[in-house]
């Protein structure tokens, strides 16, 4: 009996260390390989192959405005990002949730078949859309901070991770809207107040853990987002710290894969203390934004 209690205690342990070591072990590389000339696996080594080889030069980025300059789009871009996806998924989600209305189901229907579409079919549809915009006198290119929301403009880039974000974040917000006893709702309403102060003033202070995780999660995103900025920002000036990593990599000069892991790790950081302080409303989405009924 205390062996099959152990064994039961013991196993689930020794599962989750082995399918986490991988992933451990690779943390400990970066750190490693951001302090050290360079490495033979986890072995720190200085030119000549010898142990040793500790050094701060891969960190020398930190005194080039260029670090600064992208670091700061990139927050812009996440900031912009998660401010656009909770205002209009509170909103929407409240909508879809509380009101009956004709093409109601055909809706969530259709942002779900948004949200399938993987990013990169979409690519060049997308940038015919921004080029578009772009002629757009003030709205296209123009607007201060974000440039404006065409191609090749900081706007433009939160505007499309914004659309392509929004079918999963209004999914979750009706989740939790669901959730909302309805009594309250019509005690509010019984009172004389209107539809948005009712939305605003009694469900969404109700959903305050799901308007964290949401917020948290998208900002996540937008901090590692690649693959959008990467197809429609070209300038240098107004590249993010995932487009500024992979111009590192360069395919006709030698690649210092210690500076690499070093900005990798300077992007990283933020997010893990991040992650560390708000995971348990991060993991509220999981619990309530997934019991809505269509």
């Amino acid at each position: 009996m205390r062996f099959k209690i152990f064994f039961s205690r013991f196993v689930p342990y020794l599962l989750l260390i082995v399918v986490t070591l991988p992933i451990i072990i690779g943390y400990v590389w970066i750190l490693i390989s951001t302090f050290s000339t360079r490495t033979y696996g986890l072995l720190p080594v200085d030119k000549a192959g010898r142990p040793g080889g500790w050094t701060l030069s891969n960190w020398s980025f930190l005194s080039k405005p260029e670090i600064w300059m992208v670091t700061s789009n990139t927050f812009i871009l996440a900031s912009g990002l998660t401010i656009g996806v909770v205002v209009v998924s509170m909103m929407a989600g409240y909508a879809l949730s509380r009101i009956k209305f004709p093409g109601r189901k055909a809706f969530l229907s259709l942002t779900l078949i948004l949200h399938a579409f993987p990013t990169v079919t979409l690519l060049i549809a997308i940038y015919f859309v921004l080029r578009w915009i772009s002629v757009i006198p003030v709205l296209g290119r123009g607007l201060p901070i974000i440039g404006g929301f065409g191609y090749n403009t900081l706007g433009g880039v939160i505007l499309v991770s914004l659309a392509l974000q929004l079918p999963l974040g209004i999914w979750l917000m009706k989740g939790f809207f669901d959730n909302v006893s309805w009594d309250m709702e019509r005690a509010a309403l019984i009172d004389g107040c209107s539809r948005f102060r009712t939305w605003r003033e009694v469900m969404v202070p109700q959903i305050r853990p799901g308007i964290a995780a949401l917020s948290i999660f998208s900002f996540i995103q937008g901090w590692g987002s690649f693959i959008i900025p990467y197809s429609y920002m070209v300038n240098a000036n107004r590249a993010t710290i995932a487009t500024y990593l992979n111009n590192l990599l360069s395919e006709t000069a030698p690649t210092n894969y210690s500076m690499v892991a070093a900005v990798g790790l300077f992007q990283l950081l933020p997010v893990l203390v991040f992650y560390i302080f708000t995971q348990k409303y991060l993991l509220s989405i999981f619990a309530g934004g997934v019991k809505g009924a269509a």
